[in-house]
């Protein structure tokens, strides 16, 4: 773990107003005691200036890893790098085969332009984990884990354009829109999306029918007015609020970031077999890496420079979006960041060591990425 520069490849959790008492219950986001389509004072602390903010260098130091091997030789004896290579390959070939280009050759090409791209594949990956740990092939979810991706992209393509966030760059490459146009990026996310239901239900071997019908509804569920899109919406509201608590903040990510990669780790384990309470267990260890994901991307966006990140710096503050770093300053933030690794890793207890090793060393790679 002590390398963690992959480059290329590589739902709620409930807070208290006092961000020094975190809490640990996992209740479900769309439980969530709150209403984002309305404007409410619902966090006491004092809001920060991003100007003051000191500057890191990474999320979590070196030495923090370092220090979590000596502790764990586990953590050390797993070669994550050789795993990601391997699996995001896998992956990676899989998207190619799948995503062909033939007539229209143009939409295709804009398909294939963002979704080949690159990219960590940490969902897909994450998928492939979750089905192999409860004893799955990696074969029955292969077509999940394309999906997953597929959908990713879809959201990126859609992220990026004018009428969202209106950004030039993505994984180091110009945007779809800026190479294919607004029209044709638009109906690249559509097809996209619409082929990534299409991919699990005629691609999945080996897998009963009601898991895979059960495995298009979560996805489904995940990704619509309850999901993603809802977290998109609320984000587009809340632009320009002043008075935004972290409810608020934490009802946008749990939706917008985390229950993709929420449905990610359930669709594998899903496919993959496993029982309803280990199907949970994953479900609860994939929200809090899916809201690590968004804090540590949120001090990523104020921390590195857009070549980096391969992507615009700094959009958040332009665009007076309210984040984690501006709420809670970036010392709290990786605090909570920390918090939220330990509380995921801490969950995969009772599994087999060996098999949730990539989930341990996925968790570890979210908290410490540095792009």
């Amino acid at each position: 773990m002590a390398s963690l520069n992959l480059g290329y490849w590589v739902q709620s959790y409930s807070m208290s107003n006092q961000v020094s008492s975190i809490s640990k219950s996992f209740p479900l986001p769309r439980s969530l005691p709150f209403n984002p389509l309305t404007t409410q004072s619902s966090s006491t602390l004092k809001k920060v200036n991003f100007t003051s903010l000191p500057s890191i260098t990474s999320v979590l130091t070196k030495e923090d890893i370092v220090k979590e091997e000596e502790q764990d030789p586990q953590k050390s004896s797993f070669d994550f790098n050789s795993y990601m290579l391997q699996k995001a390959s896998a992956v990676n070939q899989a998207l190619e085969s799948a995503v062909s280009l033939r007539d229209p050759v143009k939409i295709h090409e804009a398909m294939r332009y963002s979704l080949l791209a690159g990219g960590k594949r940490v969902r897909p990956v994450l998928c492939l984990a979750a089905c192999a740990l409860v004893g799955g092939r990696e074969s029955m979810a292969m077509p999940a884990a394309c999906a997953v991706e597929m959908i990713h992209t879809m959201s990126l393509i859609h992220d990026d354009l004018p009428c969202m966030d209106n950004d030039d760059l993505r994984r180091g490459k110009p945007t779809n829109h800026k190479v294919f146009g607004e029209d044709i990026a638009v109906l690249a996310g559509d097809a996209l999306l619409a082929f990534a239901f299409e991919h699990i239900a005629v691609s999945t071997v080996g897998v009963p029918p009601s898991r895979i019908v059960r495995a298009i509804g979560e996805l489904a569920k995940a990704i619509g007015g309850e999901g993603l899109v809802a977290g998109q919406v609320v984000d587009i509201i809340s632009e320009g609020l002043t008075d935004v608590g972290l409810d608020h903040l934490e009802f946008i990510h749990v939706h917008k970031t985390a229950a993709l990669l929420e449905a990610a780790v359930v669709l594998g384990a899903i496919v993959g077999g496993g029982c309803d309470e280990e199907v949970e267990k994953l479900r609860k260890f994939a929200r809090c890496i899916g809201l690590l994901f968004q804090v540590v991307d949120d001090i990523l966006d104020v921390t590195k420079s857009s070549k980096e990140l391969g992507k615009t710096a700094g959009k958040d503050l332009v665009a007076d979006k309210v984040t984690y770093p501006k709420l809670m300053g970036i010392q709290k933030s990786k605090e909570f960041a920390e918090k939220l690794k330990t509380d995921a890793i801490e969950l995969l207890q009772g599994f087999d060591p060996a098999k949730a090793a990539p989930l341990i060393a996925l968790a570890n790679y979210i908290a410490y990425r540095q792009n």
